[in-house]
């Protein structure tokens, strides 16, 4: 076939074809790629456990305390652990001074609380006390002294603080904590923080 009968034929295809497609239906847009693996990583929840039922008479606090935390950060979680299950945060009343293990603690591993009575003896408040104890398990030391607006300040703040939310700057600590895949590689401190004034 000479070249001029391929041109020709070529081109009234090529006519055809466009013709043709202002005529078809429009074709659905294709779904959206999943999140990749990584994002999805990163926006995963820590989820920590804790046991208060060892803490009578600091229920309310500790859920006060609990809900403070889980207002001010999303890259981790507390729930309560259902009774007789394992829990990475262990709460107990005592007659001292408030302590509790320096984490930042991780799944599976565990710390403890002890809400002392001492403390709310002398004037204290019992909410700030169980944030502020509860903000230690998450990897935070105490910021003595310091004003009231710094919840870690503790007993330093004085006794007429009730402040029991985190700074910015508390916040921002604990989320990149959490929020870090490679973070869960890190190990629980360990040492004990006693918050005596």
């Amino acid at each position: 076939m000479p070249l001029g009968t391929w041109l020709r034929a070529g081109t009234s295809a090529a006519a055809l074809v466009l013709g043709m497609a202002g005529t078809a239906t429009a074709a659905p847009a294709p779904a959206p790629a999943p999140a990749s693996t990584a994002s999805t990583a990163q926006a995963a929840v820590v989820t920590l456990r804790y046991d208060d039922s060892r803490a009578a008479g600091w229920e309310s606090a500790i859920a006060a305390g609990v809900a403070s935390w889980n207002a001010n950060v999303s890259s981790v979680r507390l729930v309560e652990a259902a009774p007789g299950s394992a829990a990475e945060i262990v709460i107990v009343a005592t007659t001292g001074w408030p302590q509790a293990t320096l984490g930042p603690v991780r799944p599976g591993r565990q710390v403890r609380v002890e809400l002392g009575s001492q403390a709310v003896d002398q004037g204290y408040n019992k909410t700030r006390i169980a944030a502020h104890e509860l903000g230690h398990s998450l990897g935070l030391p105490d910021t003595k002294p310091g004003p009231c607006s710094q919840l870690m300040s503790g007993s330093s703040a004085g006794t007429a603080c009730t402040n029991a939310a985190p700074n910015t700057t508390e916040r921002s600590r604990v989320q990149s904590t959490y929020a870090s895949a490679l973070a869960a590689l890190a190990p629980t401190n360990g040492r004990t923080l006693v918050d005596a004034p």
